[in-house]
């Protein structure tokens, strides 16, 4: 029985011993990581830090407006006799449009120049009134003052004057009247032909929609068609608060749609929205592109790409080769020569998709490496290519000849 315990008492300090020696290789190798401790070699890809042009561009998606557009409607009511133009027909300014029945308006001038004639006509007969009473005014005053004409005669002659001078004022007033109401009545005509005017001079428009057809009854302000200026056209985007303050009026975008691949057209910010919509945060934002050739059109979807900043002759690394380590951002530049990696922090200016600016540390070159490097830590060892831009790594002398080759001892010549 005491043979079997002491027994079972060694064996238990055997296995304490050997456990606290697998404690110790364990946890108590320092702070150095497993990748550290074990120091396996890494195979990685690395390329040369460069120096290169490297834009800030804001990609962002609008759709496509006319500069201008508005519609086409009659000033008055009217059947539409005739439509001169139809959808995607180019339009001139003052080209005539429409035509709409005029039988009534040309009535209603008629009407206008007989009542002009007559108020004419009584302008004349008041006149020749009031020039007959003038001269029997004249006529009774010097009798008056001989004496030989009464004081009521004198002023019977000063009433009929002053009555016709009235008569004669509102015939005057009823000839501007009837002058007025013709020229009202020659507006009203014109109002059927339809022209397509706009303030600024020169250049076409082209119509784009239809709502009517020849032979449909009109009423006032009744929509016939629309009239649209696509070149130059309006890209309109929205930005957000991030971007707001980055984009100034006259500033360079480029505008492309999918629509169209390989089709793309520069283009200019010419308006920038004072606020931003507490719905969406974001502010409208118009570019001014020209359209040649009419390629693009209103409705289209786009993509624009606004340009921030350029740096040339940018430190730059590939976005592949930034990572993070106990939060600090930075990358692995390979050490040829060790075959070693060594953890720098850097800081990142530009970042367009594909390669990183490196503000610090301002001088800055060699090799970074750009795959492995999520295997790493600081100082671990790494496994090179054997060929890289600009630098071949040398090869491991090999135990066997190449073939067709001899082993030679040292000292020995072929």
């Amino acid at each position: 029985m005491k043979k079997k315990t002491m027994l079972i008492g060694i064996t238990a300090v055997f296995v304490i011993l050997i456990g606290w020696q697998v404690y110790q290789k364990a946890f108590k190798g320092g702070s150095q990581s497993g990748v550290e401790r074990i120091a396996i070699p890494v195979a990685v890809e690395i390329t040369a830090i460069k120096k290169a042009t490297i834009r800030d561009v804001g990609n962002f998606t609008g759709t496509l407006i006319p500069k201008s557009q508005f519609v086409i409607a009659p000033k008055v009511s009217g059947r539409l006799e005739k439509l001169m133009v139809n959808i995607g027909d180019r339009v001139k300014r003052g080209q005539l449009i429409a035509v709409l029945d005029d039988e009534e308006y040309s009535q209603q001038l008629i009407q206008a120049q007989s009542d002009l004639k007559v108020a004419q006509a009584n302008l004349e007969e008041s006149l020749s009134s009031l020039n007959v009473a003038e001269r029997e005014l004249e006529r009774v005053q010097e009798l008056h003052k001989k004496g030989i004409a009464a004081d009521s005669e004198l002023d019977s002659a000063k009433g009929i004057y002053t009555a016709q001078g009235s008569r004669y004022k509102v015939a005057l007033a009823q000839v501007a009247n009837r002058e007025a109401a013709l020229k009202a009545a020659q507006v009203r005509l014109s109002y059927t032909k339809i022209i397509a005017s706009w303030e600024t001079k020169g250049g076409f428009r082209v119509v784009g929609e239809r709502f009517v057809y020849e032979g449909a009854m009109l009423m006032m302000n009744t929509p016939i068609l629309s009239i649209l200026e696509i070149d130059p056209l309006i890209a309109v985007i929205h930005i957000t608060d991030k971007d707001y303050f980055r984009i100034k009026k006259g500033q360079s975008a480029t505008i492309n749609t999918d629509a169209l691949p390989g089709k793309s057209v520069p283009g200019k910010i010419a308006r920038i929205a004072p606020l931003l919509q507490e719905t969406s945060r974001e502010a409208r934002v118009e570019i001014e592109i020209l359209n040649p050739g009419e390629i693009f059109k209103p409705g289209m979807f786009i993509n624009a790409q606004i340009e921030f900043t350029t740096h040339i002759e940018a430190t730059v690394v590939p976005v592949s080769a930034v990572v993070k380590r106990d939060n600090l951002q930075g990358i692995f530049l390979a050490d040829i020569e060790n075959k070693k990696a060594q953890f720098v922090p850097v800081k990142i200016g530009i970042a367009d998709g594909e390669l990183a600016e490196i503000v610090e540390p301002r001088a800055f070159s060699g090799f970074v490496v750009t795959m492995g490097q999520h295997l790493l830590v600081d100082e671990s060892p790494i496994i090179l290519p054997e060929k890289e831009t600009g630098t071949t790594t040398a090869k491991p002398p090999s135990s066997k000849p190449e073939k067709g080759e001899s082993k030679l001892k040292p000292g020995e010549k072929r």
